[in-house]
């Protein structure tokens, strides 16, 4: 199988977060999932000033562009580009060029994978971040994502909580 690689797609102006939901739809209806393995519309943290009051908001990064890692093929190639409201692939004339791991780097993809001790089913305990001190059972792995899902005790009912794989560790 061929290896997965991060390509930027070109979208309309304010599409990005459609594309994202049509991508991730038609993956789901093709069964894809092998494929196409993430989508991406790259936010970050600014802090806007508005009448006297600073609020911390979350912008595009990149508007007018999406964040695919796939492994580049014609039907994943079709799929992407007869996306509504995606304008193209970037790169020369109709081939995709993927991102190198340079590029990636300041976006906070991580490129390398982690080997974890741990998997679903298990008991963790979070070691960092907001859930720390916190003890559940995996119930998801995200190895794209390097996050897991554990069920969290939340207002007296069970609510499932994400979490980096960093922040945790295996009880």
């Amino acid at each position: 199988m061929a290896e997965a690689n991060w390509y930027v797609v070109h979208t309309y102006s304010g599409y990005e977060n459609k594309v994202k939901a049509n991508i991730e739809k038609t993956i789901e209806n093709r069964h894809l999932e092998e494929e196409i393995l993430e989508v991406r519309v790259p936010m970050q943290d600014v802090v806007e000033l508005k009448n006297g009051a600073k609020k911390t908001v979350q912008k595009k990064m990149f508007p007018g562009y999406v964040l695919i890692n796939m492994v580049m093929n014609d039907d994943t190639w079709y799929v992407v580009r007869n996306t509504r409201g995606v304008t193209g692939f970037v790169g020369p004339g109709s081939k995709p060029v993927p991102l190198t791991d340079a590029e990636m780097k300041p976006l906070g993809i991580k490129v390398e994978n982690i080997s974890v001790d741990f998997g679903e089913g298990d008991a963790i305990a979070v070691v960092a971040g907001v859930w720390k001190d916190t003890v559940g059972v995996v119930q998801k792995m995200d190895y794209g994502k390097q996050t897991a899902t554990i069920n969290v005790e939340m207002f007296g009912r069970e609510t499932p909580v994400e979490i980096s794989f960093a922040e945790v560790r295996k009880m």
